[in-house]
């Protein structure tokens, strides 16, 4: 805690559902937001799906929850327990989810037409972050693992070299852990960032459970991140679009990041997600060493067990980290590769959908993935196994596989020919996509899930990655964002606003 902040005892408190519960208990009866009025007013058959619960938590934040000035200082209580947590100087709720945390992150580090140094694996989010800010992106290589066609976060020697290059920039973004599991050297990349008196922000979606347990990753906090940005509802037990943000040392103004968050948030906040939050880093305080060691030997015991079965293999530190890879590895996400039953991970995941009711968190043109949390057991587990023998006994049924074409890592990188501001923001036209070579992007294309941009607003589109494309979406990728999902075209800046493009 910084030495202007009072330390908060009482980590076995949680301010939101203390608050929630007395505000049942006094019987108050609201002429306010929201007109379900506690349930009474919600449709029968929303209440018979949702629960009465879901409505009873659902109150106003100021004016509900506390009095209308906020005197009871409930949420910055229940901020102030999570700070001192997970060893934040400053946290702040978000129930906007990490989308909107790592852009206010981002427009507190760079002002519009200013650099900011960026991972080239963001999310969809950071690059919207970029739009909406109009910084310059100076776009980080990550680490490329070309045999298992799979991007790992970039090393600090690539943001020394583009520093070194870009001696303006204002800070770096990195994302660590990533989706699958694999995660950066934190503690020197951050050491680059402050030898200039720049700040480093963490997009730690994936890391919420990281500060509880000696054998994770390294927590960003304790790697020395100015920034760390954590969604509650990915590996915590908190509520969709659950997030909160953590500050430390001198380089951020933390009044300056409360308010760019304030600017981007909803003026009606979800106490549901706050007391999620709440509860969540409660239960952490008190439990979480001991769950997730469980959780830890549990996703050892699953990895072996898929292992053993013909045609999978699971991957691991020894795949994932090394000179020009990863440093540290979280084993809860199990990324299965299934080259060996030639299979893509398109279809694996909508055959154990269709045929056993398990839904897959990550798949693409090999893999899929099954992230465990501490809340699996034996069932969740042995439902998951019993699902992938089967895939592997039935694998015949899916093939022949589609072939993905997918390119190298240097045929993968397109030329950023105009900010992404300017590019998104331009006048644009579509054109069927065999005919988009060549033309600047004017809309994000992305794989999702993940949801890192293949395509990002500005960039200068080529063959090797429209085929890529072209290919996944006919082997089943899911591409959400651009104007045609199917692909069939593309939305381009105008010929007559594109300088040639």
């Amino acid at each position: 805690m910084s030495t202007t902040e009072q330390r908060v005892d009482g980590q076995d408190e949680a301010p939101v559902l203390e608050a929630l519960e007395r505000y049942h208990r006094a019987g108050e009866v609201a002429f306010t937001p929201p007109g379900h009025k506690q349930a009474r007013g919600a449709d029968p058959d929303v209440r018979r799906v949702l629960g009465d619960a879901v409505f009873h938590g659902d109150v106003l934040a100021s004016g509900g929850l506390d009095e209308r000035r906020t005197r009871g200082r409930v949420l910055e209580r229940a901020e102030r327990l999570m700070a001192e947590a997970v060893h934040a100087e400053h946290t702040f709720f978000s129930t906007c989810g990490s989308s909107l945390s790592v852009k206010a992150a981002m427009l507190t580090v760079a002002a519009p037409h200013e650099k900011l140094l960026i991972g080239r694996d963001a999310h969809k989010s950071v690059v919207a972050g970029s739009i909406l800010c109009g910084i310059e992106p100076i776009w980080v290589e990550p680490a490329w693992d070309p045999e298992r066609h799979l991007a790992h976060a970039p090393t600090a020697q690539a943001y020394e070299e583009a520093f070194r290059a870009h001696p303006d920039a204002r800070g770096a973004l990195v994302t660590s852990p990533t989706p699958y599991g694999s995660a950066a050297e934190l503690a020197a990349i951050a050491e680059v960032c402050h030898r200039r008196s720049r700040p480093l922000v963490v997009d730690e979606a994936w890391g919420a459970h990281l500060p509880f347990h000696p054998d994770l990753p390294t927590w960003a906090m304790d790697a020395g991140a100015d920034v760390c940005v954590t969604s509650i509802h990915k590996m915590g037990s908190g509520l969709e679009q659950g997030s909160v943000f953590h500050l430390q040392g001198g380089l951020i103004d933390p009044a300056d990041l409360a308010s760019r968050a304030d600017l981007l948030g909803t003026t009606s906040p979800s106490v549901l997600l706050y007391a999620g939050i709440d509860g969540w880093r409660r239960q952490m305080v008190r439990d979480g060493n001991r769950l997730l060691s469980r959780a830890l030997d549990r996703a050892a015991h699953v990895r072996a067990e898929i292992e053993k079965i013909d045609g999978l293999h699971v991957n691991d530190a020894a795949d994932f980290c090394g000179p020009g890879l990863a440093f540290e590895f979280d084993p809860l996400p199990v990324v299965i590769d299934l080259s060996d039953l030639a299979v893509t991970g398109y279809d694996a995941a909508d055959w154990l959908r269709e045929n056993h009711h398990v839904d897959m968190h990550l798949f693409d043109h090999r893999r899929i993935s099954a992230q465990l949390t501490h809340a699996d057991d034996d069932d969740t587990t042995g439902t998951l196994l019993t699902a992938l023998k089967d895939l592997a006994g039935n694998a015949s049924e899916l093939r022949p596989a589609s072939s993905v074409e997918v390119p190298s890592p240097a045929s993968l990188r397109m030329d950023q020919a105009r900010l992404p501001r300017d590019a998104y923001f331009a006048r644009t036209e579509d054109v069927p996509l065999e005919s988009a070579a060549g033309r600047i992007a004017a809309e994000m294309i992305t794989p999702y899930p993940p949801g890192i941009p293949v395509a990002l607003p500005g960039e200068r589109l080529t063959e090797a990655v429209l085929r890529y494309l072209r290919t996944g979406v006919d082997a089943g990728m899911n591409v959400p964002d651009p104007a045609d999902p199917r692909l069939r075209t593309v939305r381009v800046v105008a010929a007559a606003d594109s300088a040639g493009g």
